[in-house]
Formats: structure tokens, C-alpha cells, sequence
């Protein structure tokens, strides 16, 4: 009796590692706190709405906040892959910080799930990178394709004094010529600035036909708040990074009128049917504000989402080839990502490459404008 008790805890305890060997363990650097706050927290609240499985294997994430700080994000991701030996990496919240993650992939031959866009990166770092959000240029074209539009002939940027900021003002430049304007200014300020006043007095002083904001969240209503009191009366335009609803309740009445690229899910019901994301973008958007309130979405949100539907479909390839907590899983995983095609997320439609691990095109963006304190398609 007691070699038949023996051999059933044995067999359990057989079935319980094989179990504990299929779970996929996810590594999540998130700055919830920091003055990427107002970014970070609807990052994590997307991941109470995300499967309880990738590729059908049971998921654990692992989620720790970085403070918005790039040396907190390398620290959290060294954790994840030395102690946690986690199969990916997910975030962060700011470039700087996505940046420093991507380093540690590299080095641990562990794939990122970046969730903000980032600068061309060294062959190492992007052989283990995917990028979720659009990238600055695509959305920026968005907005100089409509400044060229208005006739708008002088642009003054004032964005953030980091990777973001540059990522903006570089694109905005790159776009000048084909779309007839020339950008006159380059002012910047840092993320927890509480004053832009004497940036934005040198950006009036040009008297350009429009500005161009390079900041992101809450953060980016100091300038457009400083504009406005400053009497500014021309067209402001931000990016997909200010699309949300901390920035309006910031700026408060300051916000009307402000002009931003983003992806689908923030207007979702006013996109024809045919639009290609639509039916994702309505299903999570009911479920995100059902969770967290009325008007609570947003683009962040929908990032996490994005990286966990590509994490999902590439695992289903990869645990054909290998188990989970393994170097051949985390290669598997890698080959994948980069070899999805035709994936329908809340942003946009992703189609990877080697050469791009990113994935998508026009169909991941539209304009937006705030109207009586909500963000609008703009039509």
C-alpha cells in the first residue's frame, strides 16, 4: 500500500513540474509610478484583460514598477531574465527606458515586447526587439500631410529633453521638406518641468503658423497649457503619445483644440465598418471602460494589449518547437514574432520582417482632436 501511495505523489509530483515547465513567464517593466505615471498605469490595467494563456499554454506575468527611471527598467528586466528566467520582455513606459531593456534582451537572447516606439537600433538589439506602437514617423506624416493641407509653412517644436522628444522633432524634420514647411524652433524642457514659460515665449517669438509638441501624457500639457496663456492663437499638434485622458484633465480647457495622431481604438465607433481594426478596437474598449470607467481609454492600454495577441500568436509556433524556460523556447519565440503576419490588434494590423519588427502601416492611425474635453476623430 504504501510503494502505491508512493508512486501516485510521485506521479503528481511528475505531472505538476511537467505543468510548471509549460507555464510561460512574462516580464513586465512598467513606470506606474514617476512622471510616466499617467502612461504606466493604463499599461498594467490592459493586462486584467488579456488571456489567461499564450498559444494555449498557461501565462504568468510578472509585473514590477521601474519609477519611469531607465536605470529602474534595466534593473527589473536583469531580474526577470537572471532570477526569473522569464521566456520575454514587455514595456516600458518611455523611450529611455525601453532603450535600456532592450540592451539587457540582447545580452540574455530574450525577446522584447517594446511599448513605445524606439529609435533604429543596433543590429543585436533589434534582432530581439518588437515594437508595438507606430512609429513616430508614420504618425507624424499623419499630421504634416494635414499641416500641408492647411498651408502651414512655419512649424516650432517644443517637446521633451530626451530620446522622445528627439524621436518627435526628428521625424517632424524628416517630413519638412516633401510637405512644404520649414520647423524653426527646437525648444525642449524635461518630463517633471512645471514651467515652459520662457520655452514657449522663444517659440511666439518666431511667429510660426503652428507647433508641434514633442512630450507624452500629463506631462505634455505644459506647453499647451503655456501656449494658450501665452495667447497662441495657431494650431497645436502632439502625437500619439499625449492621447489620453490625464493630458485633457491636465491641461483642462487649454486642451481644446489640440490635434493628435493615434491608433484606431481611441474613436473606435466612429470608424466606417470596413475600417480593419474595428471590431478589436469596439471589443476591448467596452471591456477596458467597463473595468476602469466611462471614458477611461486609451492608446497604452491598447499597447499592452497589441503585444500580448502577437506574444499569443507566436507562441502557438514556438512551443511546436521547444518548452517554455528554455534558450531554444526564447529563440523559437524570437523566429515567431518576426514571421507574423496579417495579426488585427486594437492599433493596427501587424505584418513582421526581419528588417521591420514593427509591422504596420497607414491603417494604424487616424487624427484626433479634443472637443468639449474628449478626444474626436477629426473629420
Amino acid at each position: 500500500m504504501r510503494s502505491i501511495r508512493l508512486a501516485i505523489v510521485a506521479a503528481a509530483a511528475a505531472l505538476c513540474a511537467a505543468s510548471a515547465q509549460a507555464e510561460i513567464t512574462i516580464g513586465v517593466s512598467l513606470g506606474t509610478t514617476g512622471p510616466g505615471a499617467s502612461l504606466g498605469v493604463p499599461y498594467k490595467n490592459a493586462l486584467q484583460l488579456v488571456p489567461k494563456t499564450l498559444g494555449g499554454e498557461p501565462v504568468r506575468y510578472i509585473v514590477l514598477d521601474d519609477e519611469s527611471k531607465p536605470d529602474g527598467a534595466a534593473k527589473n528586466a536583469r531580474k526577470f531574465v537572471s532570477e526569473d528566467k522569464v521566456d520575454a520582455l514587455m514595456g516600458s513606459t518611455g523611450v529611455p527606458s525601453a532603450s535600456a531593456m532592450a540592451q539587457v534582451a540582447a545580452e540574455f537572447r530574450t525577446p522584447l515586447i517594446a511599448l513605445t516606439p524606439l529609435p533604429p537600433l543596433a543590429p543585436d538589439r533589434h534582432h530581439w526587439t518588437f515594437v508595438v506602437p507606430q512609429p513616430t514617423e508614420l504618425m507624424m506624416s499623419a499630421v504634416a500631410q494635414h499641416m500641408k493641407g492647411k498651408g502651414v509653412k512655419t512649424v516650432a517644436f517644443i517637446g521633451f529633453s530626451d530620446s522622445w522628444g528627439d524621436l518627435v522633432y526628428n521625424a517632424i524634420t524628416s517630413l519638412a521638406t516633401d510637405n512644404g514647411y520649414k520647423v524653426v524652433t527646437n525648444e525642449r524642457y524635461g518630463r517633471a518641468d512645471t514651467s515652459v514659460t520662457g520655452q514657449v515665449l522663444k517659440v511666439i517669438s518666431t511667429t510660426p503658423d503652428a507647433v508641434v509638441v514633442g512630450g507624452s501624457g500629463s506631462p505634455a500639457a505644459t506647453p499647451q497649457i503655456a501656449l494658450v496663456e501665452q495667447g497662441y492663437k495657431g494650431p497645436i499638434y502632439h502625437n500619439h503619445g499625449t492621447v489620453n485622458l490625464p493630458f485633457i484633465q491636465t491641461a483642462k480647457k487649454a486642451a481644446e483644440g489640440a490635434i493628435a495622431p493615434t491608433g484606431a481604438l481611441i474613436v473606435a465607433e466612429d470608424l466606417p465598418a470596413s475600417f480593419p481594426t474595428k471590431a478589436v478596437s469596439l471589443d476591448f474598449v467596452k471591456r477596458y471602460e467597463a473595468a476602469f470607467g466611462a471614458g477611461s481609454r486609451n492608446g497604452f492600454s491598447g499597447y499592452t494589449y497589441d503585444g500580448v495577441l502577437l506574444l499569443d500568436a507566436a507562441a502557438a509556433v514556438a512551443l511546436k518547437k521547444a518548452k517554455p524556460g528554455t534558450p531554444e523556447f526564447r529563440e523559437a519565440l524570437r523566429d515567431a514574432l518576426e514571421s507574423l503576419k496579417n495579426i488585427i490588434g486594437t492599433h493596427g494590423v501587424y505584418n513582421m520582417t526581419p528588417a521591420n519588427h514593427n509591422g504596420e502601416d497607414e491603417r494604424a492611425r487616424v487624427l484626433v482632436q479634443v472637443v468639449n474635453g474628449e478626444w474626436r476623430l477629426l473629420k
